[in-house]
């Protein structure tokens, strides 16, 4: 196994059984806004079987695409040459990016955040391999501000029974507050409810932009 490989091959499987569904259910159609107007040098980080490849612009020079699972990785690496933009799929971890310094343009996270092992270190990294000034585009789900919600999600993270489940995700992160403390300045975040299954209640997600200190 290479160091950067994280094997949930359950998981990963249940993911990509699902995965149909949630994009027709409004993932797609996220994804779609979280990419526009994005160009030049691109790094995906988490990029799993590789939903988004078909939708980056064409001011798009390319696209490094770094995920940590092999059987998702595999499922990047087969929809890449079909992509309308040059896609290089790599193995690599949030916390450790396998890529030089001030390297991207801009780096796009797509329901990644809430799993990665530390999320202070996965955006340190980030920000390293963006050039100053480059930007973050991210959609993630986030812990509700307040109610009954976000009471259970605190509980599902603290005992790790979801962690656990899906892969490592956790429902309990305040991703956006977490985005600003590792020195991105927010220019946007518009959060929403979507629930991603038919059977699963509305939870909050964010799409936004965040730029990289100059």
């Amino acid at each position: 196994m290479a160091p950067a490989d994280i094997e949930r091959p359950r998981f990963a499987r249940s993911y990509l059984r699902v995965a149909g569904e949630i994009e027709e259910r409004g993932a797609r159609e996220h994804r779609v806004r979280l990419l526009d107007g994005i160009a030049g040098e691109v790094v995906e980080v988490g990029a799993g079987p590789g939903l988004t490849f078909g939708l980056y612009p064409p001011q798009v020079t390319g696209l490094v695409a770094v995920e940590p699972e092999p059987t998702l990785r595999a499922e990047a690496q087969a929809a890449a040459p079909s992509a309308p933009i040059p896609v290089e799929v790599i193995a690599g971890t949030a916390e450790e990016l396998p890529l030089a310094d001030a390297s991207a343009d801009a780096v796009v996270v797509s329901l990644v955040l809430c799993s990665a092992g530390d999320q202070a270190r996965a955006l340190a990294e980030i920000r390293r391999v963006l050039r100053p000034g480059g930007e973050l585009r991210f959609y993630e789900h986030v812990v509700p501000r307040r109610g009954a919600g976000r009471l259970l999600a605190k509980a599902a993270d603290g005992v790790g029974i979801w962690p656990l489940l899906a892969g490592g995700c956790h429902l309990a992160r305040d991703t956006e507050r977490a985005i600003a403390e590792a020195g991105f300045e927010i220019e946007s975040a518009e959060r929403f409810g979507f629930a991603p299954m038919r059977l699963n209640p509305p939870i909050p997600h964010l799409i936004g932009l965040a730029r990289a200190p100059s």
